[in-house]
């Protein structure tokens, strides 16, 4: 069972004025590296139709970089939330929480979300999310233009834990590199992933990965060592990877502890020509 702790949740804020401005921050062709405290009160944003909520952009849409979703981190206060949270009717999402307890509700059933809490929303779902508690919430919210097929039926929606989700071991890793799916890989329906990847000390990525697909990493938990095309950056819990169709990676996970990252990536569709 994993600890429901470990999950980094932003704390906003502002870094003092003493504060080095030197920072890991990278914006390149083929990869970005959003840092934890660039999630500052300054980088903020908000939401028409959602109340007592402010959230941090962590990816967009880009042409000539990553075009096929977006990422937010969502912090709802006491009695916030929203009863209109999505305007766009093609749209699909995630939402993974991590911090406080939030209330969704899908078609009218509600399902109350503490950390480790998923949910799958297809496009056009009929959903409305409140913090009914004390505590601030936290989630993230990972949306994509769903690609109908014909013949294909569009995913239900669905509310799970990671706490209920038994990891899969990556061949020959002794369990020190496994994966934690949401969603069946032969489930067609789908044209996302958000998973969640965990590193124990000593696994590693042994190749650089390169392939079509798209990637938003924020980690969150642990800290690692991260090959992004061609160069090898540190990263740590709280920090986003935004990853371009074939930029190269690899990692290797050093310790202390485990090194666990939520997943984004898009699969099982054509190319568009």
């Amino acid at each position: 069972m994993t600890d429901q702790s470990a999950y980094h949740v932003p704390a906003g804020g502002l870094p003092p004025q003493t504060a080095l401005t030197t920072d890991r921050a990278t914006f390149t062709e083929a990869y970005a590296v959003i840092p934890a405290r660039t999630l500052s009160d300054i980088t903020a944003s908000y939401l028409p139709a959602w109340t007592q909520t402010r959230l941090w952009v962590l990816a967009r849409p880009l042409s000539g970089f990553a075009e096929t979703f977006s990422q937010y981190v969502v912090e709802v206060s006491p009695g916030g939330g929203s009863d209109a949270p999505e305007t766009d009717p093609g749209a699909e999402a995630v939402l993974f929480v991590v911090g406080g307890t939030l209330v969704l509700t899908i078609d009218g059933a509600e399902h109350e979300i503490a950390p480790g809490g998923y949910a799958y929303l297809p496009p056009g779902a009929a959903w409305t999310l409140h913090n009914r508690g004390t505590a601030t919430g936290a989630f993230h919210w990972i949306r994509k233009r769903y690609q109908w097929v014909d013949g294909l039926d569009v995913p239900e929606a669905f509310v799970t834990r990671e706490q209920d989700v038994t990891p899969i071991d990556m061949p020959g890793t002794d369990g020190v590199w496994s994966t934690t799916r949401f969603v069946d890989t032969a489930d067609l329906r789908h044209d996302m992933h958000v998973n969640i990847v965990t590193f124990e000390p000593g696994g590693a990525i042994p190749f650089p990965e390169t392939h079509v697909m798209e990637h938003g990493l924020y980690v969150l938990e642990g800290k690692a060592v991260y090959l992004l095309n061609r160069d090898w950056i540190e990263v740590e819990a709280g920090d986003f990877m935004w990853l371009r169709a074939f930029c190269p990676q690899a990692c290797y996970a050093g310790g202390p502890g485990r090194f666990r990252y939520l997943l984004y990536k898009d699969v099982n569709r054509h190319v568009g020509l």
